[in-house]
């Protein structure tokens, strides 16, 4: 997770305590478990663009894959190291580097997954970066995109009761409003990234709703039995319709074909 401007940085230690509560949980437990079942069980040389505190770098190096991490924020990469080197067991499967979406040092097809995951949405666009991305992946590879759902722009402030932000999101559709974390995010839709996908060659696969049913709970702290039981409501629902259209996240998985 990154930002447009480096200010985000300052927001660092609210995002690692998010990344620790349920809803946090949530995002990294859906969006890792989609990423591996699509890698299968070859290990995978995968991109981290945006890695943040190194959450998903983690999980997948855990899983044998051999990933590279890129994070913009100077703050959340030292966090990322720190957590890393204190895992000995993934840390040689694992690098890390400070960059930026716009300028990644990588040639055309040097991974088999590249995840981007809570950046795009503090971008100013969505078009230039997924452009990107999608020239890393390599045949047979895929990319996965995770951001703020426009379609469902209203629904968190509507369910925590402020109607007022909700009534003015929902009637006038726009894809910008303040998180949680105090940073404003831009939405897309699925369709839109879809169509990203495809203008960078890819194919695009079911799309999912993240975070359908707790995303208004910012002060939710489930046992472990509750969060289990919710992840598996969660997963259920982020593949079907109506009900992943109500997602906060949107997240997006495309495939490039395999040559002939």
């Amino acid at each position: 997770m990154t930002a447009a401007s480096s200010d985000f940085a300052a927001v660092g230690t609210g995002y690692a305590a998010y990344s620790r509560g349920g809803r946090g949980r949530l995002r990294h437990d859906i969006t890792a478990r989609r990423v591996l079942a699509e890698l299968g069980d070859r290990p995978a040389r995968v991109l981290d663009v945006g890695c943040g505190d190194g959450e998903m770098v983690m999980r997948l190096a855990a899983a044998g894959h051999l990933v590279s991490g890129v994070e913009k924020s100077p703050r959340m990469l030292a966090s990322a190291t720190e957590r890393i080197a204190a895992a000995p067991e993934i840390a040689g499967r694992v690098s890390l580097t400070e960059g930026d979406i716009y300028s990644l040092p990588f040639d055309d097809a040097s991974f088999d997954a590249v995840v981007c995951h809570g950046v795009v949405m503090y971008l100013p666009d969505s078009h230039v970066p997924l452009a990107h991305l999608a020239r890393l992946v390599a045949d047979g590879g895929i990319l996965s995109v995770l951001t703020k759902n426009q379609l469902a722009v209203g629904v968190r402030e509507a369910l925590s009761g402020n109607y007022a932000a909700a009534r003015t999101q929902i009637e006038s559709g726009q894809a910008a409003s303040v998180g949680n974390l105090g940073v404003t995010t831009r939405g897309d839709t699925p369709g839109y990234l879809d169509d990203l996908a495809r203008a960078g060659g890819l194919t695009p696969l079911p799309w999912q709703g993240v975070r359908i049913f707790h995303d208004h709970r910012t002060d939710w702290e489930p046992s472990e039995q509750e969060y289990r039981a919710a992840l598996e409501t969660e997963w259920a629902a982020s593949s079907r319709s109506p009900y992943r259209e109500l997602g906060r996240l949107v997240h997006t998985v495309a495939r490039r074909e395999a040559a002939a």
